[in-house]
């Protein structure tokens, strides 16, 4: 999968800020510094995607689609860091 394209990286920015802000939260850096952070963490995606997908044990990494397997790791990532 390719990197987000701008209007998707622009959306993904603005809802942080919006999470950010509804949760009284204070994140230490500013909008610029928080665009930089999303757009290098989807290019850090975009150039791991294989060593991710090799990281899933057979039949998961041949029988999960993109999708699922993206939203599995949306999940080991929010739990790791106790989000959800």
């Amino acid at each position: 999968m390719a990197v987000l394209n701008e209007a998707s990286r622009i959306e993904v920015w603005a809802e942080l800020m919006r999470q950010y802000s509804n949760d009284g939260e204070s994140i230490g850096i500013n909008k610029a510094d928080l665009r930089a952070a999303v757009d290098a963490l989807d290019t850090f995606m975009d150039n791991n995607a294989a060593a991710i997908n090799s990281a899933l044990p057979q039949p998961a990494r041949g029988g999960l689609t993109t999708p699922q397997k993206a939203i599995m790791l949306s999940y080991v990532v929010l739990k790791r860091y106790k989000v959800i």
